[in-house]
């Protein structure tokens, strides 16, 4: 072997081709870097490193259940037109059916696990890029699990079988009978699809969204010109306020508009003669939280007709 682990590294880091792709490369060319970058961009396999840059922001949202485990992954592309793509659907559901034997919600971990068919995760997305043209990404991923029971997956907005824009999972622990468990499953996700709650109760809410959450009420009740002792009780409503509004076991049910989600769990346990616990939940909406660049098309095209 002309060449060493680290020059297949550089060459990864070079190019964003995957790994065996770049051992072949540089067998090929006895090991010379330069060469084997021009084999890996005549094949088109260099092209992902240089859209890894841009902004990924469409893509889906994959839902993969057994039994008393389900996982949730969210992988990006540049357009909705690539999530679209036959291709790019395969992959997601591929990776998402891969994700239910990965450890934690270690995203590195999901790209270094075997993909079906050879290769890694990780080779069959730089493939993608390559092939398909667009940056992509696989941004992020969790899994609910439940000793006894069921986890129900929802998916809203589906493009196909689970997988789309929104993505739901939810983990009740129970004795109830499975057919129970998928029906009260299939309503609460429902329920968290629309409602779009932060946490399961809400001694789990973001700390610094609460600081944030009590920062503002205090600038509204300083601004009421009331005593301090009643200002601090305003501030001490709102909060809770808020909480029982972002917190999934507090909110109200959409179905009806009055039941706390809570109840709705007893409700069930009681019906079915077998405690329900609403363990867990997910909901993956795509792209949440991603800054989209906001580029003007017209001028895109002027600017490449000026060369």
């Amino acid at each position: 072997m002309a060449y060493t682990a680290a020059d297949v590294k550089n060459l990864r880091e070079r190019t964003g081709a995957g790994m065996m792709d770049c051992k072949k490369a540089l067998d090929e060319t006895g090991g010379d870097l330069e060469a084997a970058v021009d084999a890996l961009r005549a094949r088109g396999l260099a092209a992902a490193a240089k859209k890894s840059s841009r902004t990924a922001a469409e893509g889906l949202v994959g839902v993969a259940v057994t039994g008393t485990k389900g996982v949730a992954v969210e992988v990006n592309s540049e357009t909705d037109f690539v999530a679209k793509n036959d291709q790019f659907q395969d992959f997601v559901r591929k990776t998402t059916e891969v994700a239910l034997g990965v450890a934690g919600n270690d995203v590195e971990a999901l790209k270094a696990a075997a993909y079906p068919g050879g290769g890694t995760v990780g080779d069959a997305l730089t493939n993608n890029v390559a092939t398909i043209g667009e940056n992509q990404q696989v941004r992020r991923l969790k899994t609910v699990e439940v000793a006894q029971g069921l986890v129900v997956p929802y998916m809203h907005n589906a493009a196909a079988p689970n997988l789309g824009k929104i993505g739901v999972l939810v983990a009740l622990e129970s004795e109830a009978s499975a057919d129970v468990l998928e029906a009260l499953g299939k309503q609460i996700a429902m329920h968290i699809a629309a409602a779009f709650p932060l946490a399961l109760n809400a001694d789990d809410l973001d700390a610094e969204l609460i600081a944030r959450e009590r920062k503002i009420a205090e600038e509204k009740a300083a601004e009421s010109g009331k005593p301090e002792a009643v200002q601090a009780k305003m501030v001490d409503g709102a909060i809770a306020k808020y909480a029982k509004e972002n917190a999934l076991l507090s909110q109200v049910f959409v179905m009806d508009n009055k039941t706390p989600i809570q109840q709705v769990v007893d409700q069930a346990g009681k019906d079915a003669g077998a405690k329900i616990v609403l363990k867990d939940y997910v909901r993956f909406q795509l792209g949440e939280g991603i800054e989209k660049e906001v580029t003007d098309f017209a001028a895109e095209v002027a600017a490449a007709v000026a060369g």
